[in-house]
């Protein structure tokens, strides 16, 4: 068990502390602080866990399937609980963990002939975009200006651009890999 093993590892334990606070607010009115602490300590171990095993070629198996699965685990429980808490709509999530099984069966079937399906820009782009959501979600800030409450402005504005780039590299991924449907029997 490498270190970027460990770390992802790490962030999957995460997950657990992470929901029960953002569900019980058991720290009170630091709850919200609480968990955003853990989730960017979290998405910063998915940063981290990637750099360490490439630059010291210490890339293995587990971590090919477990490093993906973590991010999708972490995401998709921090926005089931911002449905809970009535911070997102449910079918902003339901595309957006759409998009992570449809992509996940993808990489497995590319996987079964052979093909790995690399990160490309769309999906790098659409995890930022998810990771900024989920965080201004979280944070929840209190941000008004002349009776408008920009800080609500800003996060609907940042669910809508993570939802318009989850289709965008859904559709990426389809396009660009369309073939390797067509060799499945």
């Amino acid at each position: 068990m490498n270190l970027p093993n460990k770390l992802t590892v790490l962030r999957t334990i995460l997950i657990i502390p992470f929901v029960i606070i953002m569900l019980t607010g058991c720290f009170g009115a630091l709850s919200n602080w609480v968990a955003l602490t853990i989730f960017v300590v979290a998405s910063l171990t998915d940063l981290l866990d990637g750099k360490i095993a490439r630059k010291y070629n210490l890339v293995t198996n587990f971590g090919k399937f477990m490093d993906p699965l973590a991010d999708k685990l972490l995401v998709c429980a921090a926005l089931i609980c911002l449905i809970e808490i009535d911070m997102i709509p449910a079918w902003a999530v339901i595309i957006i963990m759409s998009r992570e099984f449809i992509i996940s069966g993808f990489r497995l079937i590319a996987s079964d002939n052979g093909v790995v399906i690399a990160a490309s820009m769309w999906g790098k782009s659409k995890t930022v975009s998810q990771m900024v959501m989920t965080i201004m979600m979280i944070a929840d800030l209190p941000i008004v200006i002349g009776g408008v409450d920009v800080y609500h402005i800003l996060t609907v504005i940042s669910m809508y651009v993570a939802v318009i780039l989850t289709i965008i590299s859904l559709l990426d991924y389809i396009i660009k890999n369309k073939d390797i449907m067509k060799d499945t029997k």
